[in-house]
């Protein structure tokens, strides 16, 4: 006789973000970047990354910090920061660079000093592993060693909303973004004028900003 399978334990409400897009989570003014809901306020900046012709992370610019953060697949049941926190450390001690383990508001992460134009810069991964997605952020410039520039930029990192969607991917394949409708006719419109791609890699990201 077959044991009837066992029942899957459900899935503990978090007490604070990143959100995924499907739990319940405070309303507040985000940039909607498709697979992330960004965040914003008085006197930021946001830039994209762009790969190829791909929008595949965003950048917060703030009080001379940035949060640079990127959304990934993972697998249902278990998370992967734990992971990609191991192949960080070897690949930025390979490449000249230095890491150590400390634990910070979201959990461990990664202090780091990355090589930069000959210099190496201080730097903070942070990671946090959601259903059936993982985000990465990395904090550099005045927040590494002012805590008030830090926090804001942890409250950014908080508060941002994951749109994983149903398709299927692979365990960290990175999550598209796009511009949000006003930005990219901009952004077309531009492109159109200089004759070259609607996003090309070569030419300065799309910026989102906002000052009050």
């Amino acid at each position: 006789m077959t044991a009837p399978a066992a029942e899957e334990a459900p899935v503990p409400a978090r007490e604070s973000g990143p959100w995924d897009a499907d739990e319940a989570h405070p309303e507040t003014e985000r940039v909607d970047l498709g697979g992330l809901r960004l965040p914003i306020g008085p006197g930021f900046e946001v830039q994209l990354n762009v790969a190829g012709d791909r929008i595949v992370g965003a950048v917060v610019l703030v009080n001379e910090s940035a949060l640079q953060v990127h959304a990934f697949a993972a697998p249902k049941r278990n998370g992967i920061w734990g992971e990609v926190r191991a192949d960080l450390a070897r690949e930025l001690t390979a490449a000249g660079g230095s890491c150590e383990e400390q634990e910070g508001p979201f959990g461990p992460e990664l202090a780091a000093r990355i090589k930069q134009e000959g210099e190496l810069q201080p730097v903070r991964f942070v990671g946090v592993d959601g259903p059936r997605w993982f985000l990465r952020g990395v904090i550099s410039g005045r927040a590494i060693a002012d805590p008030e520039a830090a926090k804001v930029l942890e409250d950014v990192m908080r508060d941002i909303v994951v749109v994983r969607g149903d398709q299927p991917m692979a365990p960290k394949e990175p999550i598209e973004l796009r511009l949000p409708t006003e930005a990219r006719q901009a952004v077309e419109q531009e492109a159109a004028k200089d004759g070259r791609p609607p996003l090309d890699p070569f030419h300065r990201g799309p910026e989102i900003t906002e000052v009050r």
